[in-house]
């Protein structure tokens, strides 16, 4: 099986629709820690940068650039409660199936037999656009996230990229 070059194709479609050249993140001190905990006994959380919003809520812009919104979003929202609005992948299986994208179903599962400890009060959605303002998340949306999850005691968050 040959590889995908799945950095230069981003490049070439990123180009072809306007955008400048991307300038990837290298996080040469980023602070990874172990779980202070078994898995078992964490709290979860999780983002995805899919698109997705409760039908309540208004929806993403599809062609959205720098956009920084998050949303809370219940743990306990039924997986049928969503919509996705974003032009830059394919999301007809996660229309069918929210959990492609945003696995709530199989989180609430794991935490059903014991996998993990439990899911977190909220779970999140957003950071999703083309982000060319990398200084506002990292100073200023990733911190805001951040106490948010401490506030909820979050002991592990999964990250689930479009």
């Amino acid at each position: 099986m040959e590889s995908i070059a799945y950095v230069s194709r981003l490049n070439e479609f990123y180009r072809s629709q306007g955008f400048p050249p991307y300038r990837w993140t290298v996080n040469e001190t980023a602070p990874l820690t172990r779980l202070a905990k078994p898995l078992n006994r964490c709290r979860i959380a999780m983002l995805t940068s899919g698109g997705v919003s409760r039908h309540d809520a208004p929806r993403f812009d599809p062609l959205a650039r720098n956009d920084l919104r998050l949303d809370a979003i219940d743990a306990d929202t039924s997986p049928h409660f969503f919509a996705i609005s974003d032009s830059y992948y394919n999301h007809q299986d996660a229309d069918r199936d929210i959990n492609c994208i945003f696995p709530i179903e199989r989180l609430r599962e794991l935490a059903s037999d014991g996998t993990i400890g439990e899911v977190a009060p909220h779970h999140y959605s957003g950071f999703m656009g083309r982000t060319y303002i990398r200084s506002a998340v990292v100073n200023e949306a990733a911190p805001r996230l951040a106490a948010q999850l401490r506030d909820e005691s979050v002991d592990a968050f999964v990250l689930v990229p479009a």
